[in-house]
């Protein structure tokens, strides 16, 4: 079993930069891929970035690419969220999430994921 706990969230200006963890229990949290997805007000829940197990893959949402970069620290059983020139569209929940695999979640449901998170809100203001 893996629990995870995201922090890093607030609030912060366009144009600005901000970095959320999420930090997971459980021995099998190295086996897992982990990636965020985020739910903005009004909207639905959507794909934001994953990692694989090791790292060796990434994969963002087109509406991220080039500002997000993810990482993570298997040793402190915890995946990172750098979010950097932030946008008001930015503003969303953001939620952790784990899966055994790294494939395919950009079209997955964040319902789908093996373990989630419950979430730490962004906002951006303008």
């Amino acid at each position: 079993q893996v629990q995870l706990v995201e922090s890093g969230g607030g609030l912060v200006q366009a144009g600005g930069s901000l970095r959320l963890s999420c930090a997971a229990s459980g021995r099998t949290y190295s086996n897992y891929a982990m990636g965020w997805f985020r739910q903005a007000p009004g909207k639905e829940r959507e794909f934001v970035a994953v990692i694989s197990w090791n790292g060796g893959v990434k994969y963002f949402a087109d509406s991220v690419k080039g500002r997000f970069t993810i990482s993570r620290d298997n040793a402190k059983n915890t995946v990172y969220l750098q979010m950097m020139s932030l946008k008001s569209e930015d503003t969303a929940v953001y939620y952790c999430a784990g899966d055994r695999s790294w494939t395919g979640w950009g079209s997955r449901k964040f319902v789908a994921m093996d373990y989630r998170g419950k979430g730490t809100p962004v906002t951006v203001s303008s």
